[in-house]
């Protein structure tokens, strides 16, 4: 007999016995970020869809599906827990991420409900957004185009400001060849600093900016480069006097006394944590108080429900949360339901607003997702779209990685040992 609560669930059988039965992936690029979708098919006809966060390989979720298969995905805990150990900080954590977001789809549609109320609710019904904005060297040119983001709506901004723009300028960095034209030394390592003249330069930028956009609406600044902790204090203090909305990414977050040093060196609130995995990585922000803003992307923290526990650890801390996203649609609806369900969420970002095409790439929700700045946040099941519109998503295929969702059977016996205790 079917008691009360089933008769609005959405099933051919019983949730509980509901079974993941296989897993496939299809590979993008041009979105504008080269990202992996995968679908995770169940015994009842149910399938959920999640994303390899951009840059990562899809073979981070390919070798977990032979442990997912035969679970049953409405125990999102439980089989997060059990593929958690696979993930790591930024892309390693990808194919970890991409399932738990393909497990909360799957519940929701089971159930019938939203993933926010998987999370706990709801503290809004739209979820605010900045989006990415290309940099040009001219400061009064960067601001007509954030005038233009203003004019489309948005309410958030944020720019990209660093050695990048200082780089063929004389006297204005000092440093080794090899390392100042370098991206894969970390910043205190590289012995690049900015020297007066640079900073001077950062400075007249901004303010240019800020003589097209004036201050009606925040600004951010992001990517300001491989420099020490020294010069970050130095750019900081001199940008300190146009009230920017967060300095990012400014040192890498592997090192928490050195950003409780620069948030107390500067006046502007100090943000990293795009490439952070799961609670405990943030745990040394949050106890030395090292940042007032903490901005995951659910990609690589570790899903939906995972990030959202993240954002409640920050609000113990007096910490708020934006968050990071650079992907397809499903990513997007992910980080709008967490976002839905965080009370100190601030704002979300986004790489596709320039792409209409990027849009069409889920059916049944409104076209461009983003109106006047916000997302709003779907009510109907699972992450909130109908489908995956196969035919715009076969305009983004890699072409490298060709195929539409190919068999994967492969990997339905790749088998380890992965308890961690004896």
């Amino acid at each position: 007999m079917t008691t009360l609560s089933e008769q609005h669930v959405n099933q051919h059988s019983r949730p509980s016995d509901l079974r993941i039965t296989d897993m496939r992936v299809v590979n993008l690029k041009g979105i504008p970020m080269r990202c992996s979708l995968i679908r995770i098919d169940t015994n009842q006809g149910l399938v959920g869809y999640g994303e390899v966060r951009d840059g990562a390989s899809k073979t981070y979720a390919l070798m977990l599906k032979s442990r997912i298969l035969g679970e049953n995905p409405c125990n999102v805990d439980k089989v997060f827990r059990k593929i958690k150990q696979f993930g790591y900080h930024a892309r390693q954590a990808g194919g970890v991420c991409a399932i738990e977001m393909a497990l909360m789809d799957l519940a929701g549609k089971a159930y019938g409900v939203p993933a926010y109320m998987l999370a706990g609710g709801k503290f809004r019904d739209k979820v605010l957004c900045y989006s990415d904005t290309d940099s040009v060297p001219d400061g009064k040119e960067m601001g007509k185009r954030l005038k233009g983001r203003m004019e489309q709506g948005f309410k958030f901004l944020k720019m990209d400001l660093g050695i990048g723009l200082l780089r063929e300028t004389p006297d204005a960095l000092i440093g080794f060849p090899d390392t100042l034209k370098s991206y894969h030394i970390m910043h205190p390592f590289t012995g690049i600093q900015i020297t007066e003249k640079g900073i001077d330069l950062l400075c007249k930028y901004v303010d240019d900016v800020r003589s097209v956009i004036g201050y009606e609406v925040p600004l951010a600044i992001d990517h300001f480069g491989h420099i020490g902790l020294e010069s970050c204090i130095r750019l900081g203090q001199a940008l300190d006097v146009f009230t920017l909305a967060w300095y990012e990414d400014m040192l890498p977050w592997q090192f928490p006394d050195q950003y409780v040093t620069l948030s107390r060196a500067v006046k502007t609130p100090i943000c990293t944590g795009e490439d952070i995995y799961l609670k405990e990585g943030f745990m040394p922000l949050f106890q030395s108080r090292a940042v007032s803003i903490i901005h995951p992307d659910l990609a690589s923290s570790g899903g939906i429900l995972e990030t959202k526990k993240i954002g409640d650890l920050a609000q113990d801390h007096g910490i708020a949360m934006a968050m990071h996203m650079a992907g397809s649609p499903v990513a997007a609806l992910a980080a709008v339901h967490c976002a839905a369900a965080t009370e100190n969420f601030l704002v979300l970002e986004n790489h596709s607003v320039d792409e209409p095409k990027w849009n069409e790439l889920v059916t049944g929700l409104p076209n461009p997702l983003i109106q006047q700045g916000y997302i709003q946040v779907p009510e109907t099941p699972g992450l909130g779209f109908a489908d995956l519109n196969e035919a715009a998503l076969r305009e983004f295929i890699d072409p490298d990685q060709p195929g539409y969702f190919e068999p994967t059977d492969d990997w339905d016996k790749e088998r380890s040992w992965d308890r961690l205790w004896s």
